[in-house]
């Protein structure tokens, strides 16, 4: 959901005696802010101390408990799918049963890039289907989006095509023109709930229509459904994410979805486990390239994590730890916007109920300017452009917080500094 202030009159109807008044106070406090010498850091959406420190208590978990009752040591090779129990936690979290779940290792934006790999090179349902084959392949990328996903495309030389993110999901409208009369798109992105950086979360609607994507673009189109922050509420009664799964059952697209999800933000970051959901069919041939890679996941991890989060409920009641402490750094995100910018013409902000960024929009050109002036007097913002494919945000206006990773009080500071840029930039355009 976006916030935009209703009174916009402000920098829009001063006058250039009032404009250069207003320069000259902002610069005297940017100064100040420079002078400070601060070093604060607002750039990637990491968990914060804290919140690592809730799963402190998975260190010593495994002692004891490594050899299933069926009598599979987890110290040992194989089990390449996971152990069945943390499958099972896979499924409930992505709205799967067990059997469509492979629980792997750390992130799963590892399995979203083998997966790519694998249908690019060797075909998601044999070498037949392998997009290499095309004279180009192409996605689309839902815009504004998250970097790692544009990456992931950009490497193996699939062309981007940009699609906007409205209030409640991809512009639906487009994604379909587009699918309709062109077949060389092969796939598109999603982070369905709480999408970075927006905080968006996909309308009933939207996750239908998505699900029937497959009738439009045929069987060798792949919707990367990445559910990253499909727990991550930071208020009580959210708004819930329709199962993308069951609309596919309707339309008899199962086999053009592909689910991930992972604890990454959970519990350790970079020592978590993963989860790829899909078809039968798809997993089937996935397996093939898991099986050229490896013997098998970390499986005592995963038995820790097991022994942590045993279930969903387990699950969503440590979130609710994870919620105390951000949502304090969410208001303090809010307060300055709302504060400081609403009813000055200077940019709209999106207010999000979970997840992990709050994406502001400047006026267009201004991004750069805001971003450079805020690392100039010692915050780090995420470089500007990041949130598109390429690094090329069209209307340089996009701007992408990250407030987990700060204290509350660093966060205060950043904040004072992020929205003084704002203004400094908006009135320096406008004289």
């Amino acid at each position: 959901m976006l916030f935009r202030s209703k009174n916009i009159m402000n920098l829009e109807n001063a006058s250039q005696v009032e404009l250069q008044s207003w320069e000259k106070k902002l610069a005297a406090k940017y100064q100040q802010f420079k002078d400070a010498a601060l070093k604060l850091d607002l750039t990637r959406g990491k968990p914060g101390n804290a919140q690592l420190d809730l799963a402190d208590a998975m260190e010593d978990l495994p002692k004891n408990k490594m050899i299933l009752e069926n009598g599979t040591d987890l110290r040992n090779y194989g089990g390449l799918d996971g152990i069945p129990a943390a499958r099972k936690l896979g499924g409930e979290m992505l709205g799967l049963p067990e059997s469509a779940v492979i629980c792997g290792d750390h992130s799963s934006l590892s399995l979203m890039y083998l997966y790519m790999l694998h249908a690019y090179y060797h075909g998601s349902q044999g070498a037949e289907t392998a997009w290499a084959k095309e004279s180009e392949v192409k996605f689309l990328a839902i815009v504004p989006g998250y970097d790692r996903h544009f990456s992931i495309c950009e490497e193996l030389g699939i062309r981007l095509i940009n699609v906007d993110m409205l209030d409640d999901g991809p512009d639906m409208d487009k994604v379909e023109e587009l699918l309709s009369n062109d077949p060389q798109i092969k796939g598109m992105w999603c982070v369905p709930k709480y999408s970075n950086p927006t905080g968006c979360v996909y309308s009933d609607k939207v996750v239908e229509r998505i699900a029937a994507l497959g009738k439009i673009a045929g069987p060798n189109f792949r919707v990367m459904w990445d559910n990253a922050y499909g727990v991550h509420d930071l208020q009580e009664n959210p708004q819930q994410l329709a199962n993308v799964m069951d609309y596919c059952r309707k339309y008899g697209t199962e086999d053009n979805l592909i689910l991930t999800a992972s604890t990454s933000k959970i519990t350790i970051a970079g020592g978590g486990i993963s989860f790829l959901g899909a078809s039968e069919k798809n997993l089937a041939h996935f397996r093939k390239r898991l099986a050229v890679m490896s013997i098998g996941p970390n499986k005592l991890n995963q038995q820790r994590h097991l022994l942590f989060l045993k279930n969903i409920e387990d699950v969503r009641s440590h979130m609710q730890k994870h919620a105390e402490i951000l949502r304090p750094k969410f208001e303090m995100v809010q307060k300055h916007l709302e504060s400081e910018l609403a009813g000055k013409a200077m940019g709209s902000w999106c207010k999000p109920e979970g997840g992990y960024f709050v994406s502001f929009d400047s006026i267009p050109g201004l991004a750069k300017e805001i971003i450079r002036l805020s690392g100039e007097a010692g915050v780090k913002l995420t470089p500007a452009g990041a949130t598109f494919p390429y690094s090329q945000d069209p209307e340089d206006a996009n701007i992408r917080l990250a407030p987990t990773f700060p204290s509350v009080e660093d966060l205060d500071q950043a904040m004072q500094v992020f929205v003084t840029c704002v203004q400094l930039a908006s009135v320096r355009q406008r004289m």
